[in-house]
């Protein structure tokens, strides 16, 4: 980027994921450079260039061709690329201090990749699978998605109603077929329990026709009065509900970031009128004070 100067490239609160120390002393005005220089652009790119490259060497690890010719090589990528985002945590955490543990993001990039830093022998060797989790760093450097996340964090608790809604309808169609077919079907509906997992298959549409309803028609003709609503009810009007209250929150986030983005070339803009209402002010003086002054030879 031609002219791109990182120590002035980012305003701070608009470019910058956490809040920078203030410039009270040489060591924070440092803090502050390497803070804005961490989270510039160019770095923030190179990131997620290493992060997709280091999930395909991790894919690549798994195919036993890939290992017999070019295995060291991989396991050399892996541990160089494990040392530069080690070295990325350290660097935003003398930037930002103790500000790094005030953001989410930061402390959802420290979990994944203390995880990977965690022994991988032993008892432990489990852990080593768990390195592919570093692909989901990418998360937090791609800003629509942290957008979705954050809008299906924000929906939780509309589809926390939504799972309640859910759950008491197979509740009560649960009970109701374990009454009407437990006896003559009790392998699919002998207990709530079973009649659950049974009406779980039936409102995913796999096999629900030939595989449970058709056969229970044979001796119960009418069984389809029960199914048929169950399954409008589940598959299409509760799922949907799901969707809407993704979206809608999608929506509200979506709002809010624009809101605060007003907000705060608002408060610029004020903060430019009255710095410039200051100087004119000042200027209104000095030109009273050359007027009196000329008023007086």
């Amino acid at each position: 980027m031609v002219g791109w100067e990182p120590w002035n490239s980012i305003p701070e609160g608009i470019g910058t994921m956490t809040k920078l120390p203030e410039p009270t002393s040489s060591l924070n005005r440092t803090r502050r450079r390497i803070g804005i220089l961490i989270e510039s652009p160019p770095v923030t790119r190179a990131i997620t260039v290493i992060i997709v490259l280091n999930a395909i060497t991790l894919g690549l690890e798994t195919s036993s061709i890939a290992m017999e010719r070019v295995g060291p090589i991989l396991v050399f990528l892996d541990r160089a690329v494990l040392a530069i985002f080690v070295a990325e945590l350290l660097i935003k955490m003398f930037a930002f201090g103790w500000r790094f543990f005030t953001n989410g993001w930061n402390i959802f990039d420290f979990a994944i990749v203390g995880i990977a830093l965690a022994p991988s022998s032993g008892n432990l060797a489990v852990l080593r699978s768990l390195r592919i989790l570093r692909g989901l760093r990418l998360i937090t450097f791609v800003p629509s998605m942290r957008k979705v996340v954050a809008a299906l964090i924000a929906a939780i608790p509309g589809i926390s109603s939504v799972i309640a809604l859910l759950a008491l309808v197979y509740y009560v169609f649960a009970v109701l077929v374990t009454k009407l077919y437990g006896s003559a079907f009790p392998d699919w509906f002998g207990t709530v329990g079973r009649s659950m997992y049974s009406l779980f298959q039936i409102m995913t549409l796999e096999s629900w026709s030939m595989g449970i309803v058709r056969p229970v028609m044979e001796e119960f003709p009418f069984a389809w009065l029960v199914f048929v609503p169950f399954i409008l009810v589940t598959s299409f009007a509760v799922i949907n509900l799901f969707i809407a209250v993704i979206v809608n929150a999608m929506t509200e986030q979506r709002q809010a970031a624009s809101t605060s983005i007003r907000d705060e070339i608002h408060a610029v803009s004020k903060a430019e009128v009255s710095v410039l209402m200051l100087k004119m002010e000042s200027l209104q003086n000095q030109m009273d004070e050359i007027k009196e002054m000329l008023e007086r030879r």
